[in-house]
């Protein structure tokens, strides 16, 4: 351990009445929870009756009551699970072309419907540049075309991503930082609010965040909420398009990509039909039904039991895969997410060792993230709690495993006054706030905490990927070289797996930062509040009189 992170451990242990977060701890869940046994906790598996056993026998002997509905562990998610299957024959026709489109190479596409069969004839496609609709910013890329029945393909990240400093674009979506309307949620959601058959984004490794491998490790497959309302709109087929089979698709119209991605960067530029140019597929799809759950755990409050604080992060992982050249086939999420996991039980236990908290906390553990955060999304949409008087979200997904650092890493700047509290820890730490130095990657987006967030309740994030920590050993050089060990080698794949040669001191430190933070909410009379010109702060205030 550091000396930074020792000299503030005991000072920390000697003015509280509670043991600390423990290092040794966070390793033995990890490697459990990461090993062969739990098949990569996929939801819907064996893995999953594992890992939802495991937890619920952690929290017990911790002595943490039932946090879900009607005295239960568990809050049931209804799921759907589809696959694409081999061979699926896809194209793009125009005139006497044809742009024969082949599974995890040049298109990865999958559908969140419960369909056992596609047969796509002749679907037009529309090209609809970041297919932004932004009236704040006065920018709309859909103008007045219809996308009925129709296949989108949408261009990754914001408008300004990639914008010179004399384009239009510039600085109008958070310069690099990626918004929401950069997401392919968004995307996908927008493509379903306006009928279309489907939604492709052109895939992009420095806007995307990832390289196509990581786009592509879903092949075909997907896992979906299998209760959404019957009005909720959806697309048939959704995914990525690989950036040469984009060229391709474009040169069939006439057009070039990049001159395509320039003019996309003007609030004048309108989407546009490619004419002539159709998407086909036959596709048959291996479709399954199954409930899978989130776990709840409960620390009741001693006063205001109703005011209740959510530590969370995501059980789940990719299960078993195509075997790598080791020939090993699980996709463990040691790291992503089962060390956040194991820190979540960790404050869970030092928090119950100590006195007892005004306020209640619940320690929330989600199923199916990595199918894009349903878990939370289904817990947000029917939670246990009211989110009116749930005062604050913590999530942990991702710590960084190089050892001690100087600082803690900020994901999202400007959004809740959370930010303040995370400061001001971390300089009883010893530490600094460093803003994330990836905002490209629009992390802030892409985490359960954000599903809470949607619905007004104020978040904090952390993320070990999202910027290099100066680390004590090497500084931030050290640390921005993890980030691309990890995020280049292991991220989603089989080698994101437990190692006792792992540092934890650094992450030992952003576990006691939230712990601590929670700790002085759960004795606290004050609610987080959203800063201006956050796009959670209306729907918080709507319910401002629940808290008053």
């Amino acid at each position: 351990m550091g000396i930074i992170a020792l000299a503030w451990q005991a000072q920390a242990m000697a003015g509280e009445n509670r043991p600390a977060i423990q290092a040794e701890r966070l390793s033995g869940t990890v490697k459990i929870l990461a090993s062969d046994d739990f098949q990569g906790r996929a939801p819907g598996t064996p893995g999953e009756t594992k890992t939802v056993d495991y937890l619920i026998a952690r929290m017990q002997a911790l002595g943490l009551r039932p946090g879900g509905p009607d005295g239960r562990w568990t809050q049931d998610v209804p799921m759907i699970r589809t696959r694409v299957q081999s061979p699926a024959t896809m194209a793009f026709t125009g005139g006497q072309s044809k742009l024969a489109l082949q599974q995890g190479v040049s298109i990865d596409l999958a559908t969140a419907r419960a369909l056992e069969t596609i047969d796509a004839e002749e679907i037009p496609v529309v090209f609809v540049g970041f297919g932004v609709h932004a009236p704040e910013q006065d920018w709309d890329d859909f103008g007045d075309i219809d996308l009925t029945g129709k296949l989108a393909v949408f261009l990754v990240n914001d408008p300004d991503f990639a914008a010179a400093p004399e384009e239009p674009a510039a600085g109008r979506f958070g310069n690099r930082r990626m918004t929401y309307y950069g997401r392919w949620a968004y995307k996908f959601e927008e493509a379903a609010r306006r009928g279309a058959f489907g939604a492709l984004v052109i895939h992009e490794t420095e806007a995307a965040g990832y390289d196509w491998s990581v786009a592509a490790a879903g092949a075909g497959e997907r896992v979906a909420l299998g209760s959404q309302p019957a009005d909720t709109p959806a697309i048939t087929v959704q995914g990525w398009l690989h950036n040469d089979a984009a060229t391709e698709l474009l040169a069939m119209a006439g057009r070039n990509l990049d001159d395509l991605r320039t003019a996309a960067r003007s609030p004048d530029f309108q989407a546009f039909e490619l004419t002539g140019v159709h998407f086909n597929a036959d596709l048959a799809i291996n479709l399954s039904r199954f409930d899978s759950r989130n776990v709840l755990g409960l620390l009741p409050g001693a006063e205001r039991p109703r005011e209740v604080i959510m530590a969370s992060a995501h059980w789940d992982a990719f299960g078993v895969g195509d075997a790598d050249e080791q020939g090993r086939t699980v996709r463990p999420g040691a790291n992503d997410d089962a060390l956040g996991s194991a820190g979540i039980l960790e404050i869970a236990r030092v928090l119950k060792a100590g006195p007892p908290l005004a306020r209640s906390v619940v320690f929330a553990f989600w199923t199916a993230e990595e199918a894009g955060l349903i878990g939370s999304k289904a817990y947000a949409s029917d939670p246990v709690y009211p989110l009116e008087s749930t005062v604050a979200n913590f999530t942990l997904d991702i710590l960084q495993t190089a050892g001690a650092a100087r600082d803690v890493i900020l994901v999202g700047k400007g959004q809740s006054d959370l930010e303040e509290d995370m400061a001001r820890v971390a300089k009883s730490q010893g530490r600094y706030v460093t803003e994330e130095n990836l905002p490209e990657n629009g992390l802030f987006y892409r985490a359960d905490h954000f599903s809470l967030a949607r619905e007004g309740v104020p978040v904090l994030l952390i993320m070990g990927i999202a910027g290099g920590a100066d680390l004590v050993d090497g500084g931030r050089e050290a640390g921005n070289q993890w980030i691309a060990d990890y995020v280049g080698n292991c991220y989603h794949k089989t080698c994101d797996a437990w190692s006792a040669d792992w540092d934890l001191t650094g992450a030992v430190q952003d576990i006691e930062l939230i712990r601590h933070i929670i700790e002085d909410l759960g004795n606290s009379t004050h609610w987080p509040r959203w800063r201006a010109g956050s796009e959670f702060k209306a729907v918080r205030e709507a319910s401002a009189s629940v808290r008053e």
